[in-house]
């Protein structure tokens, strides 16, 4: 199933650009949602085994923290103890108690995710990553806080109430949970029920808190540039076709690299604007890797050792095989 793109969320995209995108929340009703990821395929992960920290979480909002070993295992493998997987039977058990389930970074470990966050990523031009919360009824996973990230949330079972509060006042806010005489106003109250779509702007206060139900819900986050990544940018064009050695050797040479630096950077300068800066910045987050590249499958693999291809992969294996023949047959006739 092909993944879908922001239009298939929120309708016209010009429409939301100009009206919602970093301005003020919305609620939307696709005619039809499918989250790559589901309790079924939550199940599946399960399943296989080899969820583990720190991919998973279990979180709450009363300040109550939940060690690691409330919800994974340890398992021996080849006389060495591992800890840090999964334990379903503990999940459940926490999440009766009112914690929430956390999986992050989603798209590194689930490929339909993984799909859709580079597709997501490829269509706006910046980095995206999944989150996954499964929250009981009554329950709420964290306090309300700010992210570093406009997010789009797909609910994807039960119902979840979500409170959404308006932009930060300062130019200088900060992530996280905000304090608790943090009174901002209330820019959205509703109920999401599965199929919906909310988009919450950047540096919004929220919060969201499980209705009925077990509701799950995907969170695409998707990152902005920050200061630092105007910082790095403008590193790597001041820099462009310096050639200055890596290691200068003495006082004197040091002092040579300090003034060529300086100089190269001077003349660079004059010829950076502010739309560069913002350019380079942005096209260097978009680069960042957002899915692994597709690798060949196993099953490709033996279909092509079967035909002789992929050549070159197959003409080495054939060589060390080759070889091991040789050596072995040397040593039967030694014997």
């Amino acid at each position: 199933m092909e993944s879908p793109t922001l239009a298939d969320w929120v309708g016209d995209v010009e429409s939301f650009a100009g009206r919602q995108w970093q301005r003020e929340p919305a609620v939307f009703t696709p005619e039809t949602l499918a989250s790559p990821l589901d309790l079924d395929e939550l199940d599946a992960a399960f399943d296989g085994g080899l969820l583990r920290t720190p991919y998973l979480e279990m979180v709450r909002s009363d300040k109550v923290v939940v060690p690691p070993g409330a919800y994974t295992t340890s398992r021996v493998v080849n006389g060495t103890t591992h800890h840090g997987f999964a334990d379903r039977a503990k999940v459940v058990a926490l999440l009766h108690a009112g914690a929430t389930l956390l999986l992050r970074c989603v798209d590194q470990w689930h490929r339909p995710t993984g799909d859709l966050v580079a597709r997501l990523s490829e269509e706006i031009g910046r980095h995206v990553e999944a989150f996954f919360f499964v929250t009981p009824a009554g329950g709420q996973g964290l306090a309300v806080h700010r992210d570093d990230a406009d997010v789009f949330v797909l609910q994807v079972a039960g119902r979840k109430t979500w409170y959404v509060h308006s932009a930060p006042t300062v130019a200088d806010w900060s992530l996280g949970e905000l304090p608790d005489d943090e009174h901002s106003p209330r820019l959205l109250h509703s109920v999401l029920e599965p199929g919906n779509v909310l988009y919450v702007p950047r540096g919004f206060a929220h919060r969201a808190v499980g209705a009925a139900g077990l509701s799950a819900h995907l969170s695409l986050t998707i990152r902005d540039i920050s200061l630092q990544d105007l910082r790095t940018a403008l590193e790597q064009r001041l820099t462009e076709g310096l050639d200055l050695p890596a290691r200068p050797l003495g006082e004197a040479a040091i002092a040579d690299a300090c003034a060529t630096l300086l100089s190269h950077v001077r003349a660079k300068l004059d010829t950076i604007e502010p739309e560069d800066l913002r350019l380079a910045a942005r096209a260097a987050q978009a680069r960042r890797p957002v899915a692994t590249t597709r690798a060949e499958t196993f099953a490709e693999t033996a279909r092509n050792w079967e035909t002789g291809e992929p050549g070159a992969k197959r003409a080495g294996l054939t060589s060390v095989s080759r070889t091991w023949r040789r050596l072995r047959d040397a040593a039967r006739t030694a014997h």
